[in-house]
């Protein structure tokens, strides 16, 4: 029986599997592929400190790969398994499906799966690879460019609202971190407050005109994480901030704008750095550009890459994510026809 992506995009997204957590859905989707007459193999991905990881996790991690036994793919279909939290439920009505992970990205998981379904049946040469942490710093993608498989084109899934996207932002992650000297907050000459030196640094920081790339668009940055002290009446000695940069140009201009303005108030750390990504056009399908980041940069070695996906990239990350049925079932033919039309 032909796969159904609309039930399998209904299983995945039951299964928690935010950021840094996501083993039940490898180990769900391991099973699931084994079982379609798939050689299936998982790559393990270390996870990070915990102490420099809001939301970090202790168990297992791994990426999924998998293909037909014997073929070497001309063609891998690619997302990530991971979401962001918080959890919402899946439920659905006539027209879509609703909860985590429905567009971003476990839908496009199911339309990839029985889009590969067909194309195998039709004697192309295909491989899936799902990966870990495309959410936070792009770890899976990251290990799985050390195994490539010898594919000559990538289609990575996002939701791009099924148009191919010609381009995609960059991404840089930053960590400002600011000391100070607990004091009774009664006498505040007594102490130094962490909070107020990055309170003003990063004032500073959401001042600095940033790169526009005119077919691309405008660098922004989100201060999407802030912490530190540790009572009213204390004085804090410590505070933090992280923040992410969408990037339209080279991230060194940035880098440099960023510590200037931060002087000695705070230390200044990058933990993740993706550049922005232009990719060419296909005959007959509609084209966008991605405001957003994806692991194209971290799988270099898969071949030449191209984005597509189903759903609104609008309402994934919010607690409103949905995908519409028609819209999903589309996507296994967009997919079929872009990978026919790369391998031949």
């Amino acid at each position: 029986m032909p796969i159904n992506p609309l039930e399998l995009t209904r299983q995945l997204v039951e299964i928690e599997s935010t950021t840094y957590h996501e083993a039940p859905a490898g180990h769900f989707l391991y099973e699931y592929l084994g079982g379609l007459g798939y050689t299936v193999e998982k790559m393990k991905v270390e996870q990070p400190d915990p102490a420099r990881t809001p939301g970090g996790g202790t168990g297992e991690r791994f990426n999924v790969y998998a293909s037909i036994p014997g073929v070497t793919p001309d063609v891998v279909f690619s997302t990530h398994m991971d979401t962001v939290p918080p959890y919402v439920g899946f439920r659905e009505d006539d027209e879509f499906l609703y909860g985590r992970g429905t567009c971003d990205a476990k839908g496009i998981i199911a339309a990839q799966v029985a889009a590969a379904e067909r194309l195998i049946a039709s004697g192309v040469k295909v491989g899936l690879l799902f990966v870990v942490g495309e959410e936070r710093d792009s770890a899976g993608a990251k290990v799985a460019n050390q195994f490539s498989k010898g594919s000559k084109f990538l289609i990575n899934g996002e939701p791009t609202d099924n148009r191919l996207a010609i381009a995609s932002k960059g991404a840089l992650r930053v960590e400002i971190r600011a000391k100070g000297k607990m004091g009774h907050s009664a006498y505040p000459e007594l102490g130094e407050s962490a909070i107020d030196k990055l309170i003003e640094a990063l004032h500073d920081v959401l001042a600095i005109p940033l790169p526009i790339e005119p077919e691309i668009g405008p660098s922004t940055v989100n201060i999407g994480i802030i912490s530190g002290g540790r009572a009213p009446n204390v004085i804090p000695d410590a505070a933090e901030a992280h923040l992410l940069v969408r990037l339209v140009g080279p991230a060194q201009e940035v880098k440099d704008a960023i510590e200037k303005v931060v002087g000695d108030r705070a230390d200044v750390e990058y933990s993740l750095e993706l550049p922005m990504v232009r990719m060419r056009k296909v005959e007959g399908l509609e084209t966008m550009v991605a405001k957003f980041t994806t692991d194209i940069p971290s799988l270099t070695a898969w071949g030449e890459p191209f984005l597509l996906g189903p759903g609104s990239i609008h309402v994934a990350h919010t607690p409103f994510e949905k995908i519409a049925k028609k819209e999903l079932l589309e996507a296994v033919d967009l997919y079929c026809n872009l990978a026919g039309n790369l391998a031949g």
